[in-house]
Formats: C-alpha cells, sequence, structure tokens
C-alpha cells in the first residue's frame, strides 16, 4: 500500500499529475481545485489511496486527511467507484458533503457526473453516521449550522449506547436542536428521556 508520497511535479495535465519520487514517476490522479495549487517544478506531498484491480493499480491524491478519508468512505457505497468517489469530492467540498448527508439532502449529488439519483440517495443513506469523527475538524465544522453538528452527534452516541440507527435519529429530530441553549449534553438527555418514554 503506498499512503502517501513526496516529490516533484514533473507535468500536470487534466485529471492527473506525474511525481518525480527518487527517478521513479508516479501518475496520481487528482481534483481540479488540487490542480490548480500544483506548479511544475515544485515539490509536494500527497495522501494517496492505491486502487488494485486485476489488469491495473491506480494511484489518487489528496491534500488533506479529510478529503482522503472522504474518498474511501465514498469507496463503501454500493456503486461508487474512485472515478466517481473522485467526481464528487471534485464537485463538493467535504463540508458540502457532510451537510448534505447530515440534512439527507442527495440533490447535491445528482449534480456529480456519474452519479444518478439511486447512487445519490444510497451516499445519503450509507455514509450516515459514518462522519462523525468528520464532524469536529476544522475543514467542516465551520461550514455546518451548530444544530446539524449536535444532531450528528447525538445520534452517533445513541448508536453507541445500543439504538439503532433510525430510531436514534427519528429521536433526535423530534426536538429543537436549534436553539441557542441546545448542547449535545443537553440534546442526548432529552433524546434518552424521550426514547424510555417511548420504550
Amino acid at each position: 500500500m503506498i499512503a502517501s508520497l513526496r516529490g516533484t511535479v514533473l507535468s500536470v495535465r487534466e485529471n492527473t499529475c506525474i511525481v518525480d519520487v527518487n527517478g521513479v514517476g508516479y501518475a496520481v490522479n487528482i481534483t481540479p481545485s488540487h490542480k490548480r495549487s500544483l506548479h511544475v517544478g515544485n515539490e509536494y506531498s500527497f495522501l494517496t489511496s492505491l486502487i488494485v484491480r486485476e489488469d491495473s493499480m491506480t494511484l489518487f491524491g489528496f491534500e488533506n486527511p479529510e478529503s482522503l478519508e472522504l474518498f474511501e468512505l465514498l469507496l463503501s457505497v454500493s456503486g461508487v467507484g474512485p472515478r466517481s468517489a473522485l467526481a464528487v469530492l471534485a464537485e463538493l467540498s467535504p463540508a458540502d458533503i457532510l451537510t448534505a448527508v447530515v440534512n439527507e439532502d442527495d440533490t447535491a449529488f445528482k449534480k456529480v457526473s456519474g452519479v444518478g439519483p439511486k447512487t445519490a440517495k444510497l451516499i445519503i443513506v450509507q455514509l450516515a453516521g459514518k462522519l462523525t469523527a468528520l464532524s469536529h475538524t476544522d475543514v467542516v465544522a465551520s461550514a455546518i449550522p451548530a444544530s446539524s453538528a449536535i444532531t450528528l452527534s447525538v445520534v452517533q452516541a445513541l448508536v453507541g449506547l445500543g439504538w439503532n440507527e433510525k430510531t436514534a435519529r427519528d429521536a433526535v429530530e423530534s426536538l429543537d436542536t436549534s436553539s441557542a441553549s441546545a448542547t449535545t449534553a443537553s440534546v442526548l438527555k432529552e433524546a434518552l428521556a424521550s426514547l424510555a418514554r417511548n420504550s
């Protein structure tokens, strides 16, 4: 597994760049925004994901851990291959993806080339509950409403306590998480009380 590369960029093409690492040139697939930050002749570090197929090995490169994590999470969704996952990251920022998943809004994913309505819904369903760690990073935390971050954290906490995800989400969504006084702890307490009453 090639987890990272550091080397000199020899060339930049439409969706790839060639990185010279100790005399070996690696073709690295990248997003358009990543491409714009690269300059031929300069040295850069890439976090990478190596996709091995029977007839090929393809390297995908990322600027930060959040983008790499999202890429690998997207690959866990049925029907999403590496090209589609990279297309999602090319179209949407980590914050956009997190916000869409938290709000169950598949419209954002439908805009991505190669992602149909069915796959867009699968992304929402299969990524829900998997993005908690990402929601606390500086990259996305400032871009989503506090209420959405609280909802995500409380649902994850309830799942950790043994509730299934749908029951946990329904319980949290019945509460007011947009109040200025709402905190993860207070909403979790209310959700537990609600679940206890309905059990």
